[in-house]
């Protein structure tokens, strides 16, 4: 996710973070580089000339002057504007509401609309334990109708039958009605979609919004449309009370423009981020991991979040347990391991939240993709029981026979059954105490970390 604009950042400030002092030349100079990151990624010009105005200002303040390290101190202040760019703290969905709180979502065709409202419904009822109904209201599509049916049933959600020779007015009454009875948490109402705005759609979609009064409008925009995103949400803002904003299909954006654009230029908050196709790749929005992200801070907050939510803790239990005893760490237990992180996004998503992974050559990233960890997994699987718990018996013919079994080579197995035994040896020295004195090695770089 933003990896061009995070690559310019971090090598431009990198350079200074190694300079003595800051003068008014290595500083115009990142400032030229920085705004030329900005740009390049699609940012708003008045954004831009604004954030780089308040960095220069703070940046030749004392604090920044007097430092011992004048290149950190500047980072700290980039840092700080960006948070403050993208709205200082993440604002969550307001849903204190005399149940059903209603939330509209609106947006054009293609940004993923109706997948986001899947993935809406599978944050509220996994994360915030909230009883929840989706009803679509694109006539237009029957399609769009059935989509959203399907997806419910996937998430859990109820699904509000709608038919398109019903108004969207109309559907949109009944569904909270008939949620109100049912005594739902919350109605989730999908609105139909254009490929561009127009006075009808911006009339129906008042329309709706004035005969259920929702909580929350929330507009879905694709993130990899950039500057058009921005402009399209400045002009929903104008025609509906927009509460929030989610940016959909972050992952494919090496940018970030629309991030860093929306809520200065419409004054409203990203509520989340979609990052992904599956219904449980979103994110709540938080400017200070964004920013720590796109600085090659890392988030550990937030792989810390998602290690609790997504791995299975009696697994981990029985898991540490063993090593604790001293028992041996097999081919059987690095399968799981492997399931564990393909269950928190994947190697990807973890090496993305991970400090300094910015500055990791992207060859040495991508023999550590997803793709390797499938092909470990096939092999794996492809050996006996009997090979996994002791993997020093797998030679020349068992070799092959694994190799041919999960369509790979002879030398995958050989250096997957190398990077066993390293890790074997490590888990070892773990079982000595080892992963005791390591959690309290990270405790003491993240404050906050849960011991």
């Amino acid at each position: 996710m933003f990896d061009n604009l995070s690559q310019r950042l971090q090598s431009t400030l990198k350079r200074l973070r190694g300079e003595g002092r800051l003068t008014e030349e290595n500083m115009r100079e990142a400032l030229r580089e920085v705004r030329m990151a900005l740009l390049e990624a699609d940012v708003a010009l008045p954004v831009v000339k604004d954030f780089i105005e308040h960095v220069r200002v703070k940046a030749a303040g004392q604090e920044v002057l007097a430092s011992l390290t004048p290149g950190q101190a500047l980072v700290k202040v980039v840092y700080d504007e960006l948070v403050a760019l993208m709205g200082a703290a993440g604002e969550k969905l307001n849903l204190a509401a005399h149940p059903p709180a209603v939330v509209l979502v609106a947006g054009l065709q293609g940004a993923g609309k109706t997948t986001t409202v899947a993935k809406l419904a599978r944050f509220l009822r996994e994360r915030e334990k909230k009883s929840v109904m989706v009803a679509s209201t694109d006539v237009y599509r029957p399609a769009a109708i059935d989509q959203l049916q399907k997806l419910a049933a996937t998430v859990g959600a109820e699904f509000f039958p709608s038919r398109t020779d019903q108004k969207p007015v109309d559907i949109a009454r009944l569904a909270v009605d008939e949620a109100r009875k049912r005594v739902i948490d919350v109605v989730l109402i999908d609105s139909a979609g254009r490929l561009h705005i127009d006075a009808e759609m911006m009339q129906e979609i008042q329309a709706i919004h004035a005969a259920v009064q929702p909580v929350e409008t929330l507009f879905v925009v694709d993130s990899m449309t950039g500057q058009d995103a921005v402009n399209t949400a400045k002009a929903f803002d104008e025609a509906l009370p927009l509460t929030g904003v989610i940016l959909t299909k972050t992952d494919g954006d090496a940018r970030g423009g629309a991030a860093l654009s929306i809520r200065q230029v419409t004054g409203k908050p990203i509520k989340f981020l979609g990052v992904g196709e599956k219904t449980d790749a979103i994110e709540a929005f938080h400017p200070d991991r964004v920013a720590a992200r796109m600085l090659g801070m890392g988030d550990v907050l937030g792989l810390v979040e998602e290690a609790q939510r997504a791995v299975d803790q009696e697994k981990s239990r029985e898991f540490a347990h063993k090593l604790t005893k001293g028992k041996g760490f097999d081919l059987e237990d690095f399968r799981d391991q492997m399931a564990q992180m393909e269950k928190m996004g994947g190697l990807a998503s973890l090496m993305e939240k991970l400090p300094g992974m910015g500055q990791v050559p992207d060859a040495a990233k991508a023999q550590l993709g997803d793709k390797q960890v499938t092909q470990l997994v096939a092999i794996i699987n492809s050996m006996t029981p009997q090979e996994r718990r002791f993997p020093d018996t797998i030679r020349g013919s068992r070799k092959r026979r694994i190799a041919a079994g999960s369509g790979t080579q002879v030398q995958d197995v050989n250096r997957l059954l190398k990077q066993f035994d390293q890790m074997q040896k490590m888990m070892k020295r773990m079982g000595k105490g080892g992963m005791q004195r390591m959690l309290q090695g990270v405790k003491g770089r993240f404050p906050g970390f849960p011991g």
